[in-house]
């Protein structure tokens, strides 16, 4: 995780190879896909970013340091490299999608955010600027292997977005 002393979370493998099995079961990732890992790699998400891709076949495209950061760069690279599949924090979807050279990504297929909360403006910001793509929106704390609940995106979440049900192997109480 990105808080706290120290920084490091100890996790078993059975939660993440958990994790990642969830994801193909879910999500599907076939070989001509096309995954961008660009999340830093002291963040709990560019474990998925990194092995999903591999488990699978599929292909992964490394984005540049700290490209995270520009939305124009980002447009170009998901667009030469025909990237499937993108991990965002919404704070950063909702700059990307506004920037006119997001628009018409239509190899982007799936989009997942976590790390913040997901807000319906962003939630229809994709929906608006990328249409055929799935948004879905993960929660979860680094210690039960990045995330515990999913949910996609659906015009009906008007008020918010839901953090979801819990994936196989978790269980959430609230």
């Amino acid at each position: 995780g990105s808080t706290g002393i120290p920084k490091g979370v100890v996790i078993s493998h059975r939660a993440i190879v958990n994790r990642l099995n969830w994801m193909q079961s879910e999500y599907q990732l076939e070989c001509d896909d096309v995954v961008v890992q660009k999340t830093p790699v002291t963040f709990d998400v560019s474990v998925w970013e990194l092995f999903w891709p591999l488990q699978v076949g599929a292909r992964l495209v490394l984005a540049a340091p700290d490209g995270h950061r520009d939305p124009s760069y980002l447009a170009h690279l998901f667009r030469t490299e025909s990237v499937t599949v993108a991990h965002f924090v919404p704070s950063m979807l909702a700059v990307f999608v506004q920037h006119p050279e997001a628009r018409g990504l239509e190899a982007l297929r799936q989009v997942f955010a976590s790390g913040e909360e997901l807000p319906v403006s962003t939630a229809r910001g994709v929906r608006e600027a990328l249409p055929t793509t799935r948004m879905i929106n993960l929660y979860g704390p680094t210690e039960a292997a990045v995330d515990v609940t999913q949910h996609e995106y659906v015009a009906s979440d008007m008020a918010a977005v839901p953090i979801g049900r819990p994936v196989p192997g978790a269980d959430a109480h609230v």
